[in-house]
């Protein structure tokens, strides 16, 4: 479902460790811990899951022709063991930043 795709680049996690990150951008093992410990109900637990599926199976890559669909959104695929700077510090890039 390419909307659900597209929420995954824009809906931010609301609570945990990583409140406020895309989900997109959330790791995968906080991820995998959702997997075993059971998602949320509702459509966040679906794209939790949705999220998980695409980063077990390495296709994260099915999120980069979503990015010219979504306005303000610029994305990318993190490589592996490559994490975003905290984000509570100034300046430094993320995985996503808005267009200009």
């Amino acid at each position: 479902n390419p909307e659900l795709l597209e929420l995954l680049l824009t809906r931010e996690m609301p609570f945990g460790k990583y409140k406020g990150r895309v989900i997109a951008d959330l790791p995968g093992h906080y991820l995998a811990w959702f997997a075993r410990q059971g998602f949320p109900p509702g459509q966040l637990g679906q794209l939790l899951a949705l999220m998980h599926e695409l980063d077990h199976n390495n296709l994260v890559g099915l999120l980069e022709p979503c990015e010219d669909a979504v306005p303000g959104v610029r994305w990318r695929v993190m490589a592996e063991g490559e994490s975003l700077p905290d984000p509570h510090k100034s300046s430094g890039l993320t995985g996503r930043s808005p267009a200009i």
